[in-house]
């Protein structure tokens, strides 16, 4: 199989020669004399070994290009006012998505509507043109998600990194069904049970099958064994409770069944009206079940809000709610920590329980308008909680991971050496077993060591 492949060739380099002239202080020295220079500066960030991105979203990293070829080739159709796209026959006043294959201007008009490209805030912010993006290539994705996936470790494998953690949504449907055909209670044991037996596990072996033949397809488009791609479960937060915990059932129980499924997470807009109401109900479900399922782990969407998007109360409990009330272990987007209640103690308590805060620093920008010395990025730092640059959804988005290691040079005033601590943070804290987590963090310490060999020799001249 793929993984035992990578673990094999990951082995290999873990024994083998690491060059013995590996110069950091050189290399710091290269990576502060290319800082004002894009080309310099993007040539280094791109070769530099970056570990892992343990916050992507698999349909949101999908560039809108590949997708459009995708749906093209299906028969797909666009909506001449929404421009989304649907499966055919097209109605009237709508086009055929193939037209864009040979339109550029339909083309483009398609991509800014499936993504940022271009976008400037005006009657619609950021915000929700950046979530109303799903909805819109959704169809033409459909089918075709092993291909898509395909294109993003072929990126993440250019740009050195070694695993990729990605958000998928298994089984929603029997997931919903087994939620509407029980009475919900907020006796979470009992709603669990009746769950239970309304069948909710007979949807794990599906959602197996649906991965095999997701990583299929994957395998087909790209036969290369890097990078090593394990899946967190992604629970629709913005649902009524009962689907909520059945999501979150269903998650736990397919953690418990298959080791390709390491995670379990929130998704959608934090500051919808049923995620803010339901919130703490929510972390509440979380800790109940991770009681019962002592397999696999926590990473929770918390503090993707600012200042504005939602009421100041909601501002000042999401990120410590998620860690001492639900458990989480990582910490996705953490941005708005500095309207928190003490948050300098909420920052020493995630330090001291190595609670990770994955930042993808173009999705805070173009979601939350929320950069430079807004960001908690060096207050994190500051605290010495762990840090991993994350993409989020680097097709919507327009990004890659580069781009997230250049804004930290740049626009965070980071050093190397920080730099380097990130990325091998973004390994120490992928919710892998210790044995695969190890030979990962070998094969990264090579990388780094021949890295540094060759651009140390470049910053001391």
């Amino acid at each position: 199989m793929r993984h035992r492949s990578l673990l094999l060739s990951l082995l290999a380099v873990a024994i083998g020669a690491v060059p013995a002239h590996a110069d950091v202080a050189g290399t710091a020295r290269a990576l502060q004399r290319a800082r004002n220079d894009p080309a310099r500066l993007r040539s280094f960030l791109w070769s530099m070994p970056k570990g892992g991105d343990l916050h992507m979203h698999l349909s949101g990293a999908v560039y809108a290009e590949p997708m459009l070829r995708y749906g093209a080739a299906d028969g797909d159709c666009v909506a001449a006012l929404t421009l989304a796209s649907y499966a055919p026959p097209c109605k009237p006043g709508d086009r055929p998505l193939s037209d864009a294959l040979s339109d550029n201007v339909f083309q483009n008009r398609i991509v800014r509507a499936w993504s940022m490209k271009g976008f400037v805030p005006g009657d619609e912010s950021g915000h929700d043109h950046f979530f109303a993006t799903f909805d819109k290539f959704g169809a033409a994705l459909n089918g075709h998600v092993g291909e898509g996936l395909a294109t993003v470790a072929e990126r993440a494998a250019a740009q050195h990194e070694l695993y990729l953690e990605v958000l998928t949504t298994p089984r929603f449907g029997d997931a919903r069904a087994v939620a509407n055909a029980v009475t919900y209670t907020d006796d979470f044991a009992t709603l669990r049970q009746r769950m239970l037996d309304a069948g909710i596990r007979n949807a794990v072996p599906k959602a197996s099958a649906d991965l095999d033949a997701l990583v299929a397809q994957e395998h087909a488009a790209d036969p290369s064994s890097t990078p090593l791609i394990r899946f967190d479960v992604q629970v629709l937060r913005a649902m009524p409770p009962p689907v909520v915990f059945a999501q979150l059932l269903l998650g736990f129980e397919l953690m418990q069944a298959d080791d390709r499924w390491v995670g379990i997470n929130l998704v959608q807009p934090e500051d919808d009206v049923v995620a803010l109401r339901d919130y703490r109900l929510q972390m509440r479900m979380i800790a109940f079940l991770r009681k019962l399922y002592p397999k696999g782990h926590i990473t929770l969407h918390a503090g993707e809000l600012a200042p504005g998007l939602a009421p100041p109360e909601d501002l000042r409990f999401h990120i410590r709610d998620a860690v001492e009330t639900a458990g989480a272990e990582r910490i996705g987007h953490g941005v708005d920590i500095m309207g928190e209640r003490d948050p300098i103690g909420l920052a020493k308590e995630m330090a001291r329980r190595h609670i990770a805060v994955e930042v993808p620093l173009t999705s805070n920008r173009q979601i939350l308008g929320v950069s430079g010395r807004r960001h908690p990025l060096r207050f994190y730092l500051r605290y010495h909680v762990p840090v991993a640059l994350a993409t989020d959804d680097e097709g919507v988005s327009r990004t890659d991971i580069t781009e997230q290691y250049e804004q930290a040079a740049t626009v965070q005033h980071l050093g190397y050496r920080v730099l380097k601590r990130i990325a091998i943070d973004s390994l120490r804290y992928a919710f892998l077993p210790d044995g695969e987590k190890a030979l990962l963090l070998r094969r990264q310490h090579a990388a780094f060591a021949r890295f540094e060999a060759r651009d140390g020799r470049a910053g001391a001249t």
